[in-house]
């Protein structure tokens, strides 16, 4: 099913965060022609044109709602879920849930290599990782709860650290 996106709208573009599409314009790319969404995101203040006709297959989708929050939190404040020992296999893994750009998949990103962060410490790409999933996460929330995402990040950070 084809999700239509309307000027003004809030959406999440999975691997970059929430932004607002600015505008919807007919361009002409690699010869061919599409209309395509011109969005702004809030990480880094970038902006990304997606075909609409691909859309859904990137998977940009709306934001959550605010009654959404609360279950964020939920998983945020979650136990540990079973992650392999393997670092390549459990990067794959939740690399595979980041590209879903489900925000409590996310979430559940972000809380895992939190706890192993302060359990086990993780490599600089597992690092990485963390910092861009909390930043997808936090660009999200901040849209919803109408809230920096410096707070957000506090907020995010405290849990962590009572998990």
């Amino acid at each position: 099913m084809q999700t239509m996106f309307s000027v003004g709208d809030r959406v999440v573009y999975p691997m970059h965060g929430a932004g607002v599409v600015e505008a919807i314009e007919e361009r002409e790319v690699l010869g061919l022609r599409d209309n395509y969404y011109i969005m702004r995101l809030q990480v880094g203040d970038m902006k990304v044109m997606v075909p609409r006709s691909n859309a859904s297959e990137v998977g940009l989708r709306p934001v959550i709602g605010p009654e959404d929050i609360p279950r964020v939190y939920e998983v945020l404040s979650g136990e540990k879920t079973a992650m392999s020992q393997n670092w390549n296999r459990r990067y794959r893994a939740n690399m595979e849930k980041m590209k879903t750009g489900d925000i409590f998949s996310v979430a559940e990103v972000v809380r895992n290599l939190g706890i192993r962060d302060r359990e086990k410490g993780l490599s600089t790409g597992e690092r990485r990782m963390l910092e861009n999933a909390k930043q997808i996460l936090t660009s999200e929330m901040a849209m919803v709860e109408k809230r920096s995402s410096d707070e957000i990040c506090r907020t995010i950070d405290s849990i962590l650290d009572s998990a």
